[in-house]
């Protein structure tokens, strides 16, 4: 199982200062627009804005920082980008809703003199100016192989049935790069796919409805869920709850979300994916400085005709949870032990 000691996200940032760090010292001003695809996931506005925020403050005290939230809407999300081009953005991070209507956009700003950063979700079709994300096909491998291994730890014979996949929008190219990883980590493992269903939007309850009717389709034969983020891995583990069954087979997720935590440590889901998104929103916001500089900044990789800056992914389970996670200040105690997580916490040695 890869874990954080196999992926050192410090190691990870320290790349990305080294490859545009050198060209963010000496910021003019500008006005640079962070425009994020949804509120489904609670990182956009909790970690992934505040990240951005913080770095463009400490290198260019003097820019303008413009936010929007598409919530889901490719059309609003246009309307958003019109809007911070018409106020004046020289440099716009994108977290498209839409990867292929992205296309249009990166092109609308391109042709203005605007570049274009890519965040989170590649726009395949056209190369961005730059494209910064965690590893996204590595964590989908990373979730798969780490159920794997759980599950033939557990002594589950392969024989005995197969695992669901609760994919990402199909929307969203970051998704099909996960679902691609997926794929990986389950190829040979002996565990078939019963099914597997890419979630519109993201959204929980289409999730959670659409696992609902694989338990009446499949019942006991499903020994495992690899589901793409902890939203659908939380709409997954409803369902079965709802349907009495208990235990719940082990879940996977990604994004280390408080919920997805918490269920964790309930025993409910199985693990997560540790990525601070404050690392990338951080290097983005370095990325934008470079840009406003009248600097290009240099991608550790190519990805879509587009210079590239990827991190790696850290698998959580409840085994590291307290070590990587807590001890290493990613979440508190006093956030995750409330209620009935109290119980999960002191088993796990998690002080509230």
């Amino acid at each position: 199982m890869n874990t954080l000691s196999n992926f050192a996200i410090g190691a990870a940032l320290l790349g990305a200062a080294l490859t545009v760090g050198q060209a963010a010292h000496a910021a003019p001003g500008g006005t640079v627009a962070f425009l994020m695809p949804d509120h489904a996931s609670t990182r956009y506005e909790q970690h992934d804005f505040p990240g951005f925020k913080a770095e463009m403050a400490k290198l260019c005290p003097d820019c303008k920082v413009l936010y929007q939230n598409a919530n889901a809407d490719a059309s609003q999300q246009q309307q958003q980008f019109n809007s911070v081009i018409s106020q004046g953005a020289k440099v716009i991070v994108l977290d498209p809703v839409d990867s292929t209507a992205a296309a249009s956009l990166v092109h609308m700003a391109q042709s203005q003199g605007i570049k274009v950063i890519a965040y989170d979700r590649p726009v395949p079709s056209t190369p961005a100016d730059y494209y910064v994300s965690f590893d996204n096909e590595e964590i989908g491998k990373s979730i798969a192989q780490s159920l794997v291994q759980h599950l033939k730890e557990s002594g589950v014979a392969a024989a005995k049935g197969g695992v669901l996949e609760v994919n990402g929008s199909p929307t969203d190219a970051a998704a099909g790069l996960i679902k691609k990883g997926i794929h990986e980590g389950l190829e040979g493992s002996g565990f078939k796919t019963l099914a597997e269903y890419d979630t519109p939007e993201w959204a929980p309850p289409k999730a959670q409805q659409w696992v609902s009717g694989q338990i009446t389709r499949f019942s006991t034969q499903i020994v495992g869920v690899v589901a793409a983020n902890d939203g659908t891995a939380g709409g997954t583990i409803a369902a079965f709850k709802a349907a009495g069954v208990n235990p719940v087979p082990p879940v996977t997720g990604n994004d280390a979300t408080l919920a997805g935590l918490q269920l964790i440590i309930a025993g409910d889901q199985y693990n997560t994916i540790l990525k601070p998104s404050e690392i990338v929103a951080g290097a983005a916001a370095k990325v934008a400085v470079s840009f406003l500089s009248g600097q290009t900044p240099k991608g550790e990789t190519t990805l879509y005709k587009t210079p590239t800056q990827l991190f790696k992914p850290a698998v959580i389970t409840a085994k590291n949870l307290k070590a990587e996670v807590v001890d290493k200040g990613f979440a508190s105690g006093k956030d995750l032990c409330t209620g009935r997580y109290a119980d999960g916490c002191k088993k796990l040695g998690i002080a509230n």
